[in-house]
């Protein structure tokens, strides 16, 4: 199993510091709805303390779970990949502190900084991998669990 990147540390200094004149510190209460799925993917967070719960709604009624991510971890990927739609939903899981960066000045820093752009890319590419794998994990245990249920 691959383990989980932090978009933060993983960046070589130089790089994290031009892309943190970027940042601007935020915090969400608990409970509170970050994105939605299909809604506008403009920015993205790197957590600072607190839990973030990303969901997928299987009925009306019914979000699932599909991760938790904690200090450190990047929240949101879909600004770097049209459609520029979120994928999942977000919710605070406890009062969250955040680094926001908005997806536009961003993808211009790394127009003019290509160096900069590739480490991006490669490193949300590496959470992605991490991410997949994790999820499959899930998939399989649950389905291991309706299985053994079955018989």
């Amino acid at each position: 199993m691959t383990k989980a990147t932090k978009l933060l540390t993983a960046l070589p200094p130089p790089q994290r510091q031009r892309l943190m004149t970027l940042a601007r510190e935020v915090s969400f209460a608990e409970d509170t709805r970050v994105f939605e799925a299909g809604g506008r993917a403009d920015r993205f967070w790197v957590i600072r303390s607190g839990s973030v719960s990303l969901d997928q709604q299987v009925t009306s009624h019914q979000r699932v779970t599909v991760a938790s991510l904690s200090a450190g971890d990047l929240l949101g990927w879909s600004w770097l990949f049209p459609p520029y739609q979120w994928d999942f939903g977000a919710e605070a899981f406890s009062p969250v502190r955040a680094y926001e960066f908005e997806a536009q000045p961003v993808l211009k820093l790394c127009e003019e900084e290509p160096a900069l752009g590739l480490s991006l890319v490669r490193i949300v590419a590496e959470i992605l991998a991490h991410r997949l794998e994790m999820t499959r994990g899930k998939l399989m245990e649950q389905y291991a669990i309706k299985r053994r249920g079955a018989f």
